[in-house]
C-alpha cells in the first residue's frame, strides 16, 4: 500500500541521518548492532534451511503429521527473526509469512503504457508461510502438492533476500530498540489472536518464540526486562480458546514495553523518528496519547490547532455548508449519538428517499489512513470535500459554502484567527476552499477518545471492567477469531502495529432482514463496495472494517444498516457470514448454505454458545467513548 512505501522511505531516511552519528553516540561503538545482524543472518540461515528440509519432505511423500510439523517448526524459525522482518524489509516479510488473500495496491506516477490493471492497481497474489498452511491444515490437500513445492522453493529464494541486507546495511541501535517495542505490539494485537496461525493454531508459541528473538537482540544491551516470565506464560498455557489475553497483555506485555522505554532511556540511545499514527514514545498502545491524530493531515500546514477546532465545530453545525441550507454536519453526524443517527440510513436532503449507505460515528475517524465505507478518501479533508459535493448528501460545493462563509462578518474574523495570513494579509482571500476543508477535518481530528473503561484497565485499573466484560474480551481476542479483523486497541481494520493501511472485508451482509419471524433476507446486499472504486473482482462486496468502539451506541449495523442489534450482529458471524447462511448465490458444492465466492470472513460455525455471545457484547460496551 502507498502508506507502506511512506514508512519505507522514512525509515531510509532516518537510517542515512544516524549512520552519520559519531561512533561515542551509539552504545558500545557499535559492536551490538554488528552482532544483532550477525544472529539474524544465522537465524535466516536456518529458516531456509528447514525451509528445505521440509521441501524434500513433500518431495519423498512424509505423512500428513510430518508435514505439519516441520511446517510448524519452519514457522517458528521464522518467528525468531521476525521483529527484524517485518520492521527493516516489509515487502520481503509480506513474501515470506503475508495474508494469504490478494491485495490491490495504487501504482503511483505509473507509465499508462504499461498494464497495471483496472483503477491503476498493482494485483500483489499471496505468498508465504500463511498460504502453505492453508495446504495443510486442517488436513493435507494432496492435491496441492505440486504448489507446495513451489511454494517452499519460492520461500527460501525470498528469505535469502534478507541476508544482503543484514549483511551490508548498518543496523542501528534507536532501530533495534523501535523494532522491538513493534514486535511485542505485533504480539498483543496479531500473534496472541492467531491473526497468521488461523488454521494451526499455535499462535501462543510462536508468540513465545518471537519474545525470544526480542529478547536475544536487546540482550546485548542490558537484563532486567520481563521476557522470560511472559514467555513462560504464553508456553504454560498453550490452550487458543482458554488463553486468558487480558492477563498477559497486563501483567507480562506490557510491563516487557515499559521495560524496553526505560532501558532505552538510560542508555541514552539516539531514537529513530518518523511520522506514523502511533506515537514513537507510546510505552504501549494503550498510553492516554499513545496515537496521533494528525498522523494522516495532508502536510505540515494542515495540522491541528485550537482555533481551527473551534471554527470546525461552528462549521459542522451550520447548514450553511449545503446547497439547500437545511442541512449541517451534525444532522447526520449527531454528537448526542456518538456521532452516528441512529437511523438504518439517513434520506437523501430535501427528500424521503434513502441514502445509500448507513451514518458511521465520527468518533476516532482520525485514527485510519482512508474513509468511508469503500475507502475512497484519502485524508479527512478529501472526506469534507466528498460529501459537500454529494447530490445525495449536502448538495453543495466548496466554492459555494466559501463564497457564502465570506459575505459573514463572523466568519472572516474566525477564518483569520484560525489561519493566520503571514506577513501579507492581502496575499491571500479571506477564505479559501483549502480552509474550510482543514477546519472540518480539525474538529474530526479533535474527536479522538480512547477514554474507555477498556483503556482504563488496560493501563493498571483492574477494576475498572467486569469480569464478564473480561470473558468477552478473551473471547473476542481467541475463540470468536474478532481481533484478527478488528484489530487491538482502535479495534477497526488499521494494520498494526505500523497502523499505516486499512483493511476491508467481504462477509456477505444481506440486502434485508425478515423482520416477520427473523432471520436474514435471500439474498445479498446489491452494493458492491470497494469494487466500485477498484474494479478487480475480489473486492466485490468488500468493505471497510469499522471500529466497534461506541457500537453499543450506533446502531444499526454494517454499511446498509441491516441489523439492529448486536445480538444480530453476533449471529451472522458466529453462523460464517454468508457463507453460512441460506442466501446468496450459486449454491455451495458441499450443499451447506450459500457461497459468496471471494468471501474472506471464515465460513464455517464459531461455535458460540448464548453466554459466549453475550460477554463478547459485554466486552463492547467497555469499549464506550465517556
Amino acid at each position: 500500500m502507498i502508506f507502506r512505501l511512506i514508512i519505507a522511505i522514512c525509515l531510509a531516511v532516518a537510517a542515512c541521518a544516524f549512520a552519520g552519528r559519531p561512533a561515542h553516540s551509539r552504545p558500545a561503538s557499535g559492536i551490538p548492532e554488528q552482532a544483532i545482524a550477525r544472529t539474524l543472518v544465522a537465524q535466516i540461515d536456518s529458516f531456509t534451511g528447514l525451509a528445505a528440509r521440509f521441501q524434500a519432505a513433500v518431495q519423498q511423500h512424509a505423512s500428513p503429521r510430518q508435514l505439519q510439523q516441520l511446517f510448524l517448526q519452519t514457522r517458528l524459525a521464522y518467528k525468531k527473526f521476525e521483529w527484524a522482518a517485518e520492521y527493516f524489509n516489509p515487502a520481503v516479510a509480506r513474501l515470506v509469512n503475508g495474508e494469504p488473500v490478494p491485495e490491490a495496491e495504487p501504482v503511483i506516477d505509473a507509465d499508462p503504457s504499461q498494464n497495471y490493471g483496472p483503477g491503476r492497481v498493482r494485483i500483489v497474489q499471496p505468498e508465504g508461510l500463511q498460504v502453505i498452511e492453508g495446504i495443510l491444515y486442517p488436513q493435507y490437500d494432496t492435491a496441492r502438492t505440486n504448489e507446495l513445492l513451489e511454494r517452499l522453493g519460492r520461500l527460501q529464494v525470498n528469505a535469502a533476500r534478507y541476508k544482503p541486507y543484514f549483511n551490508n546495511i548498518d543496523i542501528l541501535s534507536g532501530q533495534v530498540f523501535d523494532a522491538a517495542r513493534l514486535e511485542v505490539f505485533r504480539i498483543m494485537s496479531l500473534g496472541i489472536a492467531g491473526f497468521d496461525a488461523q488454521l494451526s493454531l499455535n499462535c501462543l508459541n510462536e508468540a513465545a518464540t518471537a519474545l525470544d528473538g526480542v529478547q536475544a537482540a536487546i540482550d546485548h544491551y542490558g537484563g532486567g526486562i520481563p521476557f522470560q516470565s511472559a514467555t513462560t506464560y504464553l508456553r504454560n498455557n498453550p490452550d487458543f480458546n482458554n488463553f486468558n489475553r487480558a492477563v498477559f497483555i497486563t501483567t507480562y506485555a506490557n510491563p516487557i514495553a515499559d521495560g524496553l522505554v526505560r532501558l532505552e532511556g538510560q542508555l541514552h540511545i539516539p531514537a529513530i523518528r518518523y511520522n506514523r499514527l502511533l506515537r514513537q514514545d507510546a510505552t504501549t498502545p494503550f498510553d492516554k496519547d499513545a496515537f496521533n491524530a494528525d498522523a494522516y493531515a495532508p502536510g505540515p500546514e494542515y495540522l491541528t490547532s485550537d482555533k481551527k477546532i473551534s471554527l470546525g465545530k461552528i462549521l459542522f453545525s451550520d447548514p450553511i455548508l449545503s446547497g439547500t441550507g437545511t442541512r449541517s454536519c451534525a444532522s447526520c453526524h449527531r454528537p448526542d449519538l456518538a456521532f452516528a443517527d441512529g437511523m438504518v440510513r439517513n434520506t437523501v436532503i430535501g427528500s424521503q428517499d434513502l441514502l445509500d449507505r448507513n451514518t458511521p460515528t465520527l468518533l476516532n475517524a482520525a485514527l485510519q489512513p482512508a474513509f468511508f465505507y469503500d475507502l475512497r478518501a484519502n485524508t479527512l479533508e478529501e472526506q469534507a470535500w466528498d460529501v459537500l459535493h454529494n447530490e445525495k448528501e449536502m448538495q453543495s460545493s466548496v466554492q459555494m459554502a466559501v463564497g457564502r462563509l465570506r459575505q459573514d462578518s463572523a466568519y472572516r474574523r474566525l477564518f483569520a484567527e484560525a489561519f493566520p495570513a503571514g506577513s501579507d494579509p492581502a496575499a491571500r482571500p479571506a477564505i479559501d476552499t483549502l480552509q474550510l476543508m482543514n477546519a472540518l477535518a480539525a474538529y474530526v481530528r479533535s474527536l479522538v477518545r480512547l477514554n474507555s473503561r477498556f483503556d482504563d484497565y488496560m493501563r493498571g485499573d483492574s477494576a475498572a471492567m467486569a469480569p464478564q466484560e473480561i470473558r468477552g474480551f478473551n473471547l473476542f481476542m481467541g475463540k470468536a477469531r474478532c481481533g484478527t479483523c478488528h484489530y487491538m486497541p482502535l479495534f477497526n481494520g488499521v494494520f498494526p502495529p505500523q497502523y499505516d493501511r486499512m483493511e476491508t472485508e467481504v462477509i456477505g451482509v444481506p440486502g434485508a432482514i425478515k423482520r416477520t419471524g427473523g432471520g436474514p433476507g435471500k439474498s445479498i446486499d446489491e452494493d458492491m463496495g470497494r469494487y466500485a472504486i477498484v474494479r478487480v473482482p475480489f473486492l466485490q462486496h468488500a468493505f471497510k472494517t469499522t471500529t466497534i468502539r461506541n457500537a453499543r451506541l450506533t446502531a444499526p449495523y454494517m454499511h446498509n444498516g441491516v441489523f439492529g442489534t448486536l445480538d444480530e450482529v453476533m449471529d451472522f458471524y458466529n453462523n460464517g457470514g454468508a457463507a453460512g447462511l441460506a442466501y446468496g448465490k450459486p449454491p455451495a458444492a458441499d450443499g451447506s448454505g450459500w457461497a459468496v465466492d471471494n468471501q474472506t470472513l471464515a465460513r464455517d460455525s464459531l461455535h458460540l454458545t448464548t453466554g459466549e455471545k453475550n460477554a463478547i457484547i459485554a466486552f463492547i460496551g467497555s469499549l464506550d467513548s465517556r
